[in-house]
């Protein structure tokens, strides 16, 4: 069987492994794997079986397609779903048991009016301090006093109240302590209405490493799941080891003399006679043009720097005088384990965060798993 030109080789075992390494972070509340973005570029149906093999008792999807596309693949676990614009299509998830978010009342109206065959199971969403999805200051009360007749109708089950921090990558940042007191207050409002939720989740991937008080009944966690730290001057104890590595075979080297330019616009020109690989994947896979003359990728043991403008189907890459022929295989991204650049060394290359640098992922690049489990 021929190689992959280029593949991103998704490594089950390090993704079961952080998992279980999460899970001991919050060990008295429930564990949600967010796999949405096609799990973060890694594929949303693999690394989901994977989660659930690892003992995430939830997984957590943006849109009610992503949740759909899971229960397609024969998830059938606790499943929620919080992004969704008017006229979506709500009835087809109430009927596959996926949970949905209701951010407003008028929201929760639409949810109600879908022509479901069983009753929603509906969480609420409140807007703590993100100002972005979810019900704010009267929302709120308007979304808890709906919700509230209409469960004590029999029309909707409130299984669960949540938010989202902004600023959890901080630890220190002080809208960490209004949020989690603002999601307090909102719980207060819920219990005094008359609606006991049995889950309360206010904590993503960064709180669940660094704020235990704010954990309470279900932790969320997305990108430390892929073993990509929030953010990288975070630091913590917990051991997560990134989950892909992007790699490609070199599809043509050349020596070329000193004063050869690369690439569009002639933006690197080599100061000496020197050996140039092509690495056939470009910003048309995802890789990120703002990356040009900064990158570097691993090679032969060492790292070899990119160099000229990064094009569509391809980028170059300097390799001194290092022995290289077509098809040598080069790491553009990896766990960092064998001195090859991580996602996160792209992301400060392009100036962007890690996780861009896997999401967008996909054009031409073939996936392979290792550590499937039958």
């Amino acid at each position: 069987m021929t190689a992959p030109q280029a593949e991103a080789v998704i490594d089950l075992d390090a993704f079961r492994a952080n998992i279980a390494a999460l899970k001991a972070c919050a060990p008295q509340s429930a564990l949600m794997t967010v796999v949405k973005a096609d799990g973060y570029g890694h594929g949303a149906a693999q690394v989901a079986r994977a989660a659930r093999d690892a003992g995430s008792e939830w997984l957590g999807a943006a849109t009610l397609e992503e949740a759909l596309a899971l229960r397609q693949a024969g998830d059938r676990g606790d499943l929620l779903c919080w992004l969704a614009a008017p006229g979506a299509n709500f009835a087809a998830a109430i009927d596959a048991g996926v949970e949905v978010t209701a951010s407003s009342a008028g929201q929760l109206a639409e949810i109600l009016a879908a022509p479901a065959t069983v009753r929603p199971k509906v969480q609420l969403k409140v807007d703590t301090g993100l100002s972005r999805n979810g019900a704010f200051g009267t929302q709120w009360t308007e979304l808890v006093e709906a919700a509230a007749v209409a469960q004590m109708g029999g029309a909707v089950e409130i299984t669960g109240v949540w938010s989202h921090f902004a600023c959890a990558d901080e630890p220190g940042h002080p809208a960490n302590d209004a949020q989690e007191s603002a999601f307090n207050h909102a719980v207060g409002e819920l219990q005094t209405a008359g609606i006991e939720p049995a889950l309360r989740h206010l904590s993503n991937s960064a709180a669940t490493l660094t704020r235990p008080s704010a954990h309470f009944d279900l932790v969320r966690v997305g990108i430390a799941a892929y073993g990509i730290r929030p953010d990288p001057r975070m630091t913590y104890e917990t051991r997560l080891t990134p989950v892909m590595t992007l790699r490609a075979r070199l599809a043509a080297v050349k020596r070329v003399p000193a004063g050869a330019s690369v690439s569009y616009g002639h933006t690197w020109t080599a100061e000496r006679e020197t050996t140039l690989g092509l690495v056939p994947i470009g910003y048309g896979e995802g890789i990120l043009r703002t990356a040009s003359n900064r990158a570097e990728v691993g090679f032969a043991g060492g790292r070899a720097r990119q160099v000229g403008v990064v094009c569509m189907d391809q980028f170059v890459i300097d390799l001194g005088d290092a022995d290289a022929s077509r098809g040598d295989l080069v790491t553009v991204f990896g766990p960092g384990a064998d001195g090859e650049p991580t996602a996160e060394d792209w992301a400060a290359a392009a100036g962007t965060i890690a996780y861009e640098v896997v999401t967008r992922l996909g054009g031409r690049i073939e996936r392979t798993y290792v550590g499937e489990q039958a």
